[in-house]
C-alpha cells in the first residue's frame, strides 16, 4: 500500500514539475488590465510578438473583437490562463467593426479560465477597476476595461500584423 502512495506522489510531482516551467515563462497581462490604457496599446504588442492571432476569431455586434492566443503563447492574467483577448478601438484598422452600435470608443480585456468570484477577488486586490463578468459558470470569466477616455494619441498606427490581414 505504501508503494501505491509513493507512486501516486511521484506521478503528482512529475506533473506539477512539468507545469511549473510553462507557468514561469507565461506572459502576464494583469498590469495592463489596470484600465489606464487603450485597446490598441493593449493588443498591438500581443499581435506584434505573435502572442495572439492578428485576425479576430469572432467579432460581436458591439464590435468587440475576440483574438485567440497562439499555440504556445502561455498568456495569463491574475494567475489564470487566458482563453481570449478582447478589444475594440474606433477608427483603428486592427479591429473589425460589428453590425451594431460599438461598445465604446475603446475597450479591451481578456477571458480567463476561472470562476468569477475567484477572478474578481484577484482583480480587486490588484486595484483594477475592470468589470468582471461570468461567461461560463465556474469555468470562464471576462475581465473588461472600458477605456473610452483613453485614446491612441499617436494617431493611426499600422503594424505589420494589421497590414497582413
Amino acid at each position: 500500500m505504501k508503494t501505491v502512495s509513493l507512486a501516486k506522489l511521484t506521478a503528482f510531482a512529475a506533473v506539477v514539475g512539468g507545469l511549473l516551467p510553462s507557468l514561469c515563462d507565461a506572459t502576464r497581462l494583469e498590469s495592463q488590465l489596470d484600465c489606464k490604457s487603450s485597446a490598441h496599446r493593449f493588443i498591438a504588442p500581443l499581435v506584434a510578438d505573435k502572442s495572439i492571432d492578428a485576425r479576430p476569431m469572432r467579432v460581436e455586434a458591439n464590435s468587440v473583437n475576440a483574438f485567440r492566443p497562439t499555440q504556445g503563447s502561455e498568456l495569463t492574467a491574475y494567475g489564470f490562463r487566458v482563453y481570449a483577448v478582447l478589444g475594440y478601438e474606433q477608427g483603428d484598422d486592427m479591429f473589425k467593426r460589428g453590425s451594431g452600435q460599438p461598445v465604446n470608443d475603446s475597450a479591451y480585456g481578456v477571458v480567463v479560465l476561472g470562476a468569477s468570484e475567484t477572478v474578481e477577488a484577484k482583480v480587486r486586490a490588484s486595484g483594477s477597476t475592470a468589470v468582471v463578468k461570468q461567461v461560463v459558470p465556474m469555468m470562464m470569466t471576462a475581465v473588461f476595461c472600458d477605456s473610452s477616455g483613453v485614446r491612441n494619441t499617436a494617431g493611426p498606427v499600422a503594424t505589420e500584423a494589421s497590414r497582413n490581414r
